[in-house]
């Protein structure tokens, strides 16, 4: 079952940076088409509720101009629903939202919100979008998911990330496990299963040696490498990572 693992290049934060300024750069867009000469095999763009900072003109140009497939990162909102709508991206990511957070903090609470969420999804799903449901590795998360019509969970590495960046190796190592569990459990529910938030050079192995991920969707930390070594060998670097563990992984699997 081990393949090649696809990673989808987050460009949120060029916009960030754009947008600290007002200015018309970097461009994000500029961004995603780098990061395919690059080797990434898509591009993802979370359109907040605030703009703070992917704009629905990013949006538009991302789907005129792309070559990649778009992953549409949302809130489960009437208005971001409408948009996807028009332009039915490849895929839309439903991620939580709140505007006073930093960055998305945690997965999607969908097992407390099964009925309003399987009504939330199913036009997406009939206009051709693949849907994905951002969640925390949790088994009745995962079971909610598959309940609701999805396609796809993306499992959140956040915690073990931050567990590593603090020092704190067993309580990394005890969120690997867990991650690894679910996503093993996620296949077995018939969930194509993605993984990403927070992952760097130091944490992307592991979880890419999972058979079951199909795909890694990573950004800030890209974004923050490319002012030292520039956005295409950042990436990359990442897809070098990723490939040399599932190398590794099914090395293992043989022996």
């Amino acid at each position: 079952m081990t393949g090649k693992l696809r990673l989808g290049v987050n460009i949120d934060h060029v916009a960030t940076v754009r947008n600290a300024r007002g200015s018309a750069y970097p461009d994000p867009v500029r961004a995603a088409k780098l990061a395919e000469e690059a080797g990434a095999d898509g591009i993802t763009a979370h359109l907040r509720e605030d703009r703070r900072h992917i704009s629905d003109v990013d949006i538009d140009r991302l789907m005129a101009e792309l070559s990649l497939p778009l992953n549409f990162e949302m809130a489960a909102t009437d208005e971001m629903q409408a948009i996807a709508l028009r332009h039915k991206p490849h895929a839309v990511c439903i991620v939580p939202e709140k505007r006073q957070e930093v960055t998305t903090e945690g997965g999607l609470e969908v097992a407390k919100q099964e009925n309003r969420l399987a009504h939330f999804i199913a036009p997406l799903r009939d206009a051709g979008c693949r849907v994905s449901i951002f969640i925390a590795a949790d088994r009745a998360q995962i079971e909610a998911a598959a309940r609701i019509g999805a396609a796809v969970v993306e499992l959140h590495t956040g915690a073990y990330c931050d567990h590593h960046a603090a020092g704190d190796f067993a309580a990394r190592d005890a969120e690997l496990e867990r991650l690894r569990d679910m996503a093993a459990f996620a296949h077995s529910m018939g969930l194509e299963v993605h993984a990403g938030h927070g992952l760097t050079y130091d944490t992307v192995k592991p979880v890419a040696a999972f058979p079951e991920v199909m795909e890694l969707n990573i950004g800030h930390f890209l974004i923050g490498e490319a002012i030292f070594r520039g956005l295409p060998e950042s990436i990359r670097e990442m897809r070098r990572l990723m490939d040399e563990a599932r190398a590794e992984a099914q090395d293992g699997a043989r022996r």
